[in-house]
């Protein structure tokens, strides 16, 4: 396949046409009240579109539809091989229409176009069709019961699940959520963020393409204090999964109490610990990954390696090889496909960013490399990825979750004090540990407090591994056979025979 330029990419931006409408019982229609917001490119500004913005009218209606389809069994009742093809059928779409869907996730939240076209869009449709193979080979229970009883332990679909997924992975977060919903024979209503709505609204048609039923899958764009909180309390709604902040998964449990007790699920923040050791078994490689794992995606991602802590013994080597490798990865326009660091997704995030980075500066941290807003003229919002030295746990950057490209260094002298640090934050989504003792490695990963822990590596696993967090980085899991707890009941049934 011919390598596409930036000129191809952007004249493609030029003739795009894109959808901004809500989708409910099977077609695109406006918000209710008709009220829109727009919709701008972190690229460089441009509008990309008046996008619906939908309210309580636009949250009932889906609800409405969605409950519907269930009760119907059009899609909950049928077999689950036959859910299986068809969700099969709408992943191989997903990939169909690959170079679409990566150009609308890249001009809609600014992550370079080789990520979006070589990781999103893949990992989405692989996410859907992982789920859909899997469904039809997971088995219920028959309890050891005595030999005039029948006891059966089965799963049943919860009904309607609303789905609020995040800005930084649109399409990804979106399909971890899809796959296992849509497998186990839910209706689900998504709610993309008002920052990246582009492609949730698009796939809807690919659903329906693919044969999902009208009603079983509906997109409703809006602002989550409007469409996210209505349906957060609406009382036919049965189960709620949101990834995004701390503040907002705190918020969405209060509306789930304050209504029908709706499951919410919710994978939160991170501020996770890379933790290198004197002994690491290759220091080039955990130099080069400490740099990928804050310069990926912006900084913008909820497992991002925000804290490095590096044995004093060997820091004064170690921190020039990671300055060194993170200057590898610049700021461009994420439409040219050799960029590696694109876009924040806008310029409130921008700011966010560039204010943490003051107050790293006011606490005291030494500044490395970086710390400023760059490629200004292009209308675009753009920070280099930046390092501070000297920072210690105190210290707001070190504390805080600041979703962009910055880096806080940190010593220890020990495994315990490693340890103690990467343990002292009110996260506990992920953290990484490199060593070549097995049993420091196996010990150490043991000590730490959060849910996933990569060895010699930075951001393992795959679809077969579950994703979730520790702590306030939320409960429940992605990913893996062990999302379909979330979508499904348990019941049993003890039959007299």
């Amino acid at each position: 396949m011919t390598r596409l330029t930036r000129a191809d990419w952007e004249q493609r931006a030029k003739d795009l046409k894109i959808e901004t409408r809500a989708f409910v019982q099977g077609d695109y229609q406006p918000a209710q009240g008709g009220a829109t917001f727009e919709c701008l490119s972190p690229v460089d500004g441009r509008v990309l579109g008046q996008v619906a913005s939908c309210d309580l009218a636009d949250a009932e209606l889906a609800v409405k539809s969605a409950r519907a389809a269930f009760d119907s069994g059009v899609w909950s009742r049928i077999a689950p091989a036959k859910r299986k093809q068809t969700m099969i059928r709408f992943s191989e779409l997903l990939l169909a229409n690959a170079e679409e869907l990566a150009l609308l996730e890249t001009l809609d939240m600014g992550k370079p176009i080789s990520d979006s076209l070589n990781i999103d869009v893949p990992g989405a449709a692989n996410a859907i069709r992982w789920s859909a193979e899997a469904i039809d080979k997971v088995y219920d229970e028959v309890a050891p019961t005595p030999h005039d009883q029948l006891g059966l332990v089965t799963r049943e679909p919860v009904g309607v699940v609303a789905a609020i997924v995040p800005w930084n992975f649109p399409l990804m977060m979106a399909s971890w959520k899809l796959g296992p919903a849509l497998a186990t024979g839910n209706s689900v209503i998504l709610k993309p963020s008002e920052k990246s709505p582009l492609t949730a609204i698009r796939i809807a048609a690919l659903a329906i393409e693919a044969g999902i039923p009208a009603g079983v899958f509906n997109v409703l764009p809006g602002y989550g204090h409007t469409v996210g909180k209505a349906l957060a309390l609406h009382m036919d709604v049965d189960t709620l999964v949101f990834t995004g902040s701390t503040k907002i998964a705190k918020q969405l449990m209060i509306y789930a109490g304050e209504s029908n007790m709706k499951r919410v699920w919710l994978e939160a923040g991170g501020k996770s610990p890379n933790i290198v050791f004197a002994d690491a078994p290759d220091l080039q490689a955990a130099a080069e990954s400490a740099a990928s794992a804050i310069a990926f995606n912006q900084g913008e991602v909820c497992t991002a390696g925000s804290r490095l802590l590096v044995e004093n013994s060997i820091k004064e080597r170690f921190l020039p090889m990671v300055v060194e490798a993170l200057q590898g990865w610049k700021a461009g326009n994420p439409l040219d496909p050799d960029t590696n660091v694109g876009a924040l997704v806008d310029t409130q995030q921008m700011n966010t960013v560039l204010g943490y980075i003051e107050a790293g500066h006011k606490d005291g941290a030494k500044l490395v490399i970086g710390g400023k807003r760059t490629l200004q003229e292009s209308g675009g919002t753009y920070v280099e990825p930046t390092i501070f030295d000297g920072v210690t746990n105190a210290m707001t950057i070190a504390r805080e979750e600041i979703f962009g490209p910055v880096l806080s260094v940190i010593g220890f002298d020990s495994a315990e004090q490693a340890v103690q640090i990467a343990n002292d934050t009110v996260y506990g989504l992920a953290a990484a540990v490199w060593t070549a003792d097995i049993s420091k490695a196996h010990l150490t990963a043991r000590a730490l407090r959060a849910g996933s822990v990569w060895v010699n590596q930075y951001d393992g696993g795959d679809m077969t591994s579950p994703f979730g967090g520790f702590k306030q980085s939320g409960n429940g899991r992605d990913k893996s056979l062990h999302a379909f707890d979330k979508y499904t009941e348990l019941k049993s049934t003890w039959i007299k025979l």
